[in-house]
Parts: structure tokens; sequence; C-alpha cells
């Protein structure tokens, strides 16, 4: 497959468009958001999208026609269009590997490759019918007994996607079947889930692409122990696991029955994988028929952002509003706030997708990159947030840009939907227009406080405001809205890595900290005495030798 790595290419911070970005924005600076609107009675009207079950509102951002129109230039310098068919036409995008970044043929029965085509309609098929029987009863253990619960071993985008989806829809879910998800190494994690089950019941679901993953392998060790102190043999507990992995000979040699090995591709990589094997937990817990909706959601937004208008496509203007926000107006957070309680794990599922794919200092030819890349994501679900973290959103000398998601439909009961609602706008809306001296100052006056004391505490209400959201409303909350959020997020993700001009699919700094734990391991069990480690690193483990308890 072709290589689209550009080759001596000039940075894209040199371009005419980045620098009449960085003359724009100072005609922006005495602009308010209040302003704006009070400009412009139809701006809520003006700047927003809508594609696949989404509608999205990015008024709340300081900018105007103008700076869409430059950013819309910025894009093309960066040959956006060209970057975005390079994605879904196979080419090798991820070029430090050589490989392309297929999760968007998965979700595609019409993608340009017949061969990929065929091969993942069919994984997909004999996925869904594992998923199905085992929903139906018909997968049984060792004892012969049906399964009543399904552990899933995986960690980081084995474990964030599908924990994600199958924590917003317990309705779909088949009664008397459990499915849990253990990820860290800490033995407590699956111990807590352990306590939960029954051996003869449960079927461990072995998660990791490379099929080496430490913290996986070493849960799938414990389950094993914890099966064999039931009495089960070898060949027993063959029947309590199944495996997501594209090292299928590693899988069989670990002892996973052929049958139960759910292959993926090598191209699809970790935190876009929930669309492929990895997904066999929400197949489970949903039924095929809601994972193909979830697919299909995606795929609608897929074709959104491969043919739409810059002006109009939902990926491509919250990539290059997040670009204003990071390099033009120096934002280096984002809060992700989901006014869903279904959607509580999005915030930790984006922070992987974001953080791991834009986490990058050089460009895809290795030049180092002058301006700020990769925002770092947080957030948790509404209304919880608005009794913590939302005081510094507020009021700290910190602007974090916001985006807000909630559901148009009710997706609970209808009156505390009212609720939500009215909290994430109200939120929106304090953001922007905040509270000025003179409105604090009337309040403290109305409170029967004394001019003095009124002036003083007037200082501490005082709410800056002019501070930036977007507001994504899904129509409905289904599989499918899902699925196009998710993909929404994956495309803003490969907008921002293109215009930055960086590898959006590698993570060779994951590695190192891999690589590192296998030193520190021996270390710290005294199987290589020749070790060298910072004199940090060696008096901590010295200081960890004193305790009797640690060394097993």
């Amino acid at each position: 497959m072709t290589d689209v790595t550009p080759t001596g290419a000039a940075l894209i911070d040199q371009s005419p468009a980045w620098q009449a970005l960085l003359k724009h924005r100072q005609t922006l600076s005495s602009t308010t958001l209040e302003a704006l609107f009070a400009q412009n009675p139809r701006r809520g009207q003006q700047f927003k999208a809508v594609a696949a079950g989404l509608y999205f509102d990015y008024s709340k951002n300081l900018l105007t026609h103008e700076t869409l129109n430059l950013l819309n230039d910025l894009a093309n310098s960066a040959q956006l269009p060209t970057a975005i068919e390079a994605l879904f036409s196979g080419a090798n995008v991820n070029n430090t590997e050589q490989r392309p970044a297929l999760h968007t043929a998965l979700r595609d029965p019409e993608t340009n490759s017949a061969q990929l085509a065929s091969s993942s309609r069919q994984r997909l098929s004999t996925m869904n019918a594992f998923a199905d029987k085992l929903r139906r009863g018909e997968v049984r253990g060792a004892s012969g007994k049906a399964f009543s619960d399904v552990i899933n071993l995986g960690i980081g985008g084995s474990d964030l996607g599908p924990r994600m989806i199958v924590a917003a829809f317990p309705e779909r879910q088949v009664e008397g079947l459990n499915i849990h998800f253990a990820a860290n190494v800490d033995s407590d994690a699956l111990k807590s889930v352990l306590g939960q089950c029954r051996p003869e019941t449960t079927l461990f679901l072995l998660s990791s692409k490379s099929f080496s993953t430490l913290e996986t392998l070493s849960n799938a060790k414990l389950a094993q122990q914890w099966l064999r102190e039931t009495g089960f043999d070898d060949a027993q507990i063959a029947c309590h696991f199944a495996a997501m992995t594209s090292q299928i000979e590693k899988a069989k040699d670990w002892g996973i029955k052929p049958e139960r090995i759910f292959s993926m591709d090598e191209g699809v990589g970790g935190r876009f994988s929930l669309w492929s094997s990895i997904g066999l937990p929400i197949a489970i817990a949903l039924g095929s028929k809601a994972f193909s909706q979830l697919l299909d959601g995606a795929s609608t937004m897929d074709k959104h952002f491969r043919s739409a208008a810059f002006k109009e496509n939902l990926p491509v203007l919250h990539g290059l509003l997040s670009i204003w926000s990071i390099n033009f107006n120096h934002h280096q957070s984002r809060a992700v706030l989901p006014y869903i309680h279904r959607l509580a794990e999005l915030p930790n599922y984006l922070q992987q997708l974001t953080m791991e794919s834009l986490g990058k200092r050089v460009t895809k030819t290795g030049q180092p990159c002058p301006y700020a890349t990769g925002p770092v994501i947080w957030g948790g679900e509404g209304t919880n947030g608005q009794h913590s973290y939302h005081q510094l959103l507020l009021q700290g000398t910190s602007v974090v840009p916001v985006d807000f998601v909630a559901t148009a439909k009710a997706h609970c009961e209808p009156l505390q939907h009212q609720y939500l609602l009215a909290n994430c706008l109200a939120q929106s809306r304090a953001l922007m227009l905040g509270k000025n001296y003179e409105q604090a100052l009337a309040e403290t006056r109305a409170s029967g406080l004394n001019e003095e004391s009124a002036a003083k505490l007037a200082l501490h209400k005082v709410i800056p405001g002019n501070r930036v959201s977007n507001t994504l409303l899904l129509e409905e909350f289904t599989p499918r809205t899902l699925g196009a959020l998710l993909a929404f997020y994956e495309h803003s993700v490969y907008v921002q890595s293109v215009i930055w001009q960086i590898n959006a699919f590698d993570q060779w700094a994951v590695e190192l900290g891999k690589t590192m734990s296998t030193t520190v391991f021996d270390a710290l069990c005294e199987t290589d005495s020749n070790i060298a480690l910072d004199s940090s690193s060696q008096a901590l483990i010295d200081h960890i030798r004193t305790k009797p308890s640690n060394m097993g």
C-alpha cells in the first residue's frame, strides 16, 4: 500500500494560513462571546452542523465566519482532503509502522478492498454467531452449564471502549448473564469480580491484540489458577476461555481452543479496535443486532466525514476548533462532560483516544513540533461535576474549553431529563456570560450587607465569563447514535493529527514504559544483580525490600 508520509514538508506553522490565523486572533482579542451573540441574533442557528443523528453547536467558541474561512484555508494547506481519502483508501497513514489504519473498513461493507470487506464480514459473522449462542445459553462450560458471567480481561483499547458501551445499554442485556471487566494488573481488581462469580459458569475473554500485554496475561493466569483451585484440569479450563487477538498461534499455544479465537487485523490500532473482535463483550452484552447498529452509526459518520464540505463537516469542524483553541488561544486541556449517566465512562475512553493519538512531539518526518499538540482530556458525568470541578471551570485562572454531551430525546425519566438539559445548557451559558462586578454587587447589596461588606464580598462572586464550549446533542440514545458519536471523535483526532503533521496511529512512549517495567521487575526480584538504576529508583527498591511481606 502507498506510504502517504510527506517528504521535506514545511512545518504547518510557517504556512500563510497559520500566520493569517495568528493575525486574525489579535483582531478578536477585545471581543467577547456575549458581544458576538448580541451582534448576530442568529449566531446559534448559523454556527452549528447536523449529521448522523448528532447536533453539533459550536456557537460558543470565540470565532466569526472569517475564522472558519481561515481555518478551512489551514486545512487545505495541510492537504486535509488528501489525508481523509488516504485514511479511507487504505494508504499507510501509520508511517512509522508502515501500516494503514483499518478501523473504518470494519464498519463499511463497501470498503475499497473486496478482500478486506469479505474478511471483515466473515469475522463479524463468526463473532456475532458466538455472542448470540452465548446469550441463548448454548455455549457452555466444562460442567455442561450455561455461562452466567463473562469477564473481559483486557486493558487500554481492549477495555475502555467495550466497558463504556456495555455500561451504556443495561436494558439490552440478557437477564442472568452478567458482563464484567478487569484491566488493572492489581490482583484486587480481578478478585473483586471473581467474588461475584462461580467458576463452573464463568467465561473469560482474553482480549489482547499482541497477546503479550502484561496486565492481561497476568490476570489470565490468575483466572486459570482460580479455575484450577476448583478442581478443573487443563482441558476443562480451556472450556472457560476465549480470545480476541491478531496473534492466533500465540493464543493456541496458550491453550485457547481454535474455534474460540476471534482474529483481528494488524492494521487496527488498540484505541480504534472496539469495532473489531475486541467488541465481542459488546455483542455478548447487547446482542449482535445492537453491535451491528453501533457499526452502522459509525459508518454513517464515516461517510459524512469523507464527503461533506468542511463548513458542514462535524469532525472537521471539531478538529479545526481544537486547533484554534490549542494553538491560537493557548488552551491546553479540554473537559468532556456527558449529561448522560450511561456515558459516565466516555471521558476515560476519550482520554486514550485523544492523548495516545496526539501526544506526539515530532512530525511524521521526524521534525520537532514547535507548536503545541495534544490536549489533556478529562471530565465526568453531569450533574455530578457541577458540585466539584465546575468551580475551576467557571472561576479558575485557567480557561478550559468544554464539550457538553446530552440527548435531545429523553434517555431517562422525562422530568429528570429536563433537569439534566436545564443544567447542561445553563452551565454553557454560565461559562459564556459569567457575572460581572456590578451584578455581583447588586446581589450582595440585596442580601442586606452594608456597603463596605457588600463591595468586598462582590469581588469573590465575580465570574469572568467568555469561556468557550461546544454542545453535542444526540437526537436519541441508541447504539447507532453512540457509534456516530465515537466515530465523530475518532475523526476529529485524525483531523488534528493531519494539521499538526503527526502520526495519530503509533504510541512508542507506551512501549518504553513496558520495557522499563521489565527491568525494574527484575531488580525488585533480584534476578539480576548487575542492573544499574537511578538512585531514586534504587532507594525505593531498597526500602521496599525491608518489608518482608513484599518479597514473594
